[in-house]
């Protein structure tokens, strides 16, 4: 079906109208709230008349600046609704960063969240040309003098007095919708120059939906999914609008802090994530199983081994396990591997997508053992999304599974995956340069990463060819590879590999600081600050020997050689992290580089 977005809402109405569309929490403490599709598609009709009345016009850009709430959605569908483009950025985003995505995509509107954000968006008005109102989703205070903003609130009473002719507009705007509308603009982390707005059609996202319900078709509107990465992601944008169309119940976690009682609380059948999420849940796991007494740590380590077996060796090719090790597995399951699903709040667990970066086959393969079913997948925004992921039996360990059907996937000069799909954005907005160097010559879109397909049709991703880098001997090192296998650790939490015409390897790591203060009190470590205990001999000395442990199949030259503990972490915040979590390896680089020096005396 052409514009998929444009009439989602409307048809679930008219199919599922009294049915649960979302859920959601109007405060930390807080019970989950429902919202039905006819409350939904009200919410909807209010948004997209309000933003006819404040002047957006057919294609005009329309900027959301706030963390994960069901406002976000309102805002989107309304305007879809209008034909318009709602542009989202990120809740953690600096005063510039906003700026820049307001300025270069000439938005007119910007939706915020919370006061704080209210406050950037008020100072940097001045420099926003294009802007003329801003909307707090939060009943924020604003300050004494200030004709350019309105509540919600105020905006959905704005759409419920909508004149018929505002309403006969809407209808006609909706009616006019073609399939190469922009639908979106999703502006790219920028980790090593300025952000980039990919623009993303309606008929990229009707692909992407299709080629989503052609794959995963263990998924319907039985399930019930997490909203838990930010929306702002194209992965949780994608993935969300998705569980929608299918008409799946989606619980929106407002807070990322709050995931783990978020989890506990909705029990998802599905949820997608980062690497990130399931490397802590398993440093936690895992630590829990090493404490416990002789009997039950052998226990633990049969039932991984029989997990893995029937897991690994079976399910996952399609086979039907031998009685003698289904029955294993069953007592296993209900004693062991149910109750941990049942604390993390995913034993109704049906498939977890998770992308974004590397993460550890032995993380993937553990989580298989206890019955978790995590899909690794492959994409970016310029594609919509996913590329390739699992498919539901014979995926490989290593791998990010096969593309889905429709789309076509080589490997071009330097090993780099060339894309060619209609999930492929049409470029990139108001960059005709940038968006020329992102396709060949004949028209395959650049990934930017190095890879192989394997003889099943699986793709292997190797690195990101611009975080690849040369030691001075003339050794290439994949840095990703290296920081995801350190990831498993729960001593460590964050990790920056340097070397780039180095002699040889090092790392920037931030330590776990709390599993080091527990590691500390065990061996009765004194020590004043977090200063003090991370240039303690022995904590370093433990580093050490988990780094060495962890490298096990690493190429000599690949090793890490030396390392610098440091006492804070990477931040957004801070310029370190981009709003994906990815690492900003020049401001990194250029932060520590007295610390990388001293490594290198």
């Amino acid at each position: 079906m052409d514009n998929t977005l444009t009439f989602l809402v409307k048809n679930r109405v008219s199919g599922d109208g009294c049915r649960e569309a979302i859920r959601y929490k109007s405060c930390h403490d807080c019970g989950w709230i429902g919202t039905t599709w006819n409350e939904f598609g009200e919410m909807v009709d209010k948004t997209a008349c309000a933003l006819e009345i404040v002047g957006v016009a057919p294609q005009g850009t329309v900027a959301v600046f706030s963390a994960n709430r069901p406002e976000i959605l309102y805002t989107d569908f309304g305007a879809f609704a209008n034909r318009a483009v709602p542009v989202s950025i990120y809740s953690t985003s600096s005063a510039a960063q906003v700026r820049y995505i307001v300025n270069d995509s000439k938005a007119s509107v910007l939706f915020v969240g919370t006061r704080e954000q209210y406050i950037i968006a008020r100072a940097e008005l001045p420099n926003m040309p294009s802007l003329k109102l801003i909307v707090t989703y939060d009943d924020v205070e604003r300050e004494a003098i200030d004709e350019n903003t309105l509540t919600f609130k105020a905006f959905m009473e704005l759409g419920s007095k909508a004149s018929a002719d505002c309403r006969h507009e809407i209808e006609t705007r909706t009616s006019a919708a073609r399939p190469d509308d922009i639908a979106t603009l999703l502006y790219t982390s920028g980790t090593t120059g300025e952000p980039k707005g990919a623009v993303l059609t309606h008929s990229n996202f009707d692909a992407a939906i299709d080629f989503h319900i052609r794959r995963l078709t263990m998924l319907s509107d039985r399930d019930t999914s997490l909203c838990f990465l930010p929306l702002s992601h194209i992965f949780e944008k994608a993935w969300t609008y998705f569980c929608l169309n299918l008409g799946m119940v989606v619980s929106i976690n407002n807070d990322p802090r709050d995931i783990t009682k978020s989890l506990r609380e909705v029990r998802p059948t599905c949820m997608c994530a980062v690497p990130r999420f399931w490397e802590k849940a398993y440093s936690t796991i895992r630590e829990k199983m090493d404490k416990q007494s002789g009997f039950k740590k052998m226990l633990v380590a049969r039932a991984l081994k029989v997990g893995i077996d029937r897991n690994m060796n079976y399910v996952r090719r399609g086979l039907k396990a031998p009685w003698w090790l289904e029955t294993q597995y069953k007592f296993f399951d209900k004693r062991i591997f149910g109750p941990v699903r049942r604390v993390m709040g995913i034993e109704r667990g049906n498939i977890f997508p998770t992308a974004g970066a590397p993460l550890s086959s032995n993380i993937i393969e553990f989580f298989h053992a206890m019955g978790v079913n995590i899909v690794i997948g492959y994409g970016l925004s310029e594609t919509t999304a996913t590329v390739s992921c699992y498919p539901d039996v014979d995926w490989h360990l290593g791998s990010v599974g096969t593309p889905l059907d429709g789309i076509e996937v080589k490997i071009g000069e330097d090993s780099e995956i060339l894309v060619k799909a209609p999930t492929v954005m049409r470029g990139y907005f108001n960059k005709p340069e940038e968006t020329k160097a992102a396709f060949t010559a004949d028209g395959w879109f650049r990934t930017g990463d190095a890879g192989y397909i394997d003889d099943s049709g699986q793709i292997v991703l190797t690195e990101r060819i611009k975080d690849l880098f040369k030691t001075s001997n003339g050794k290439y090192i994949a840095p990703q590879a290296i920081e995801s296998r350190l990831g498993e650790d729960k001593y460590i939490e964050q990790v920056a590999v340097i070397g780039d015409q180095r002699k040889y390897v090092t790392a920037i790591i931030i330590p776990a600081f709390e599993a080091l203060k527990e590691y500390a009190l065990k061996k009765k470590i004194s020590y004043k600050s977090i200063e003090d205990l991370i240039r303690n001999s022995d904590i370093n000395k433990l580093i050490s020997e988990r780094i060495e442990a962890l490298q096990e199949g690493f190429a000599s030259f690949e090793k890490i050689k030396k390392f610098t503990l440091l006492p804070k972490e990477f931040t957004m915040e801070s310029g370190e992290l981009t709003n994906t979590l990815k690492l900003r390896r020049p401001v990194i680089s250029s932060r520590y580089a007295r610390e990388i020096e001293a490594m290198y005396a």
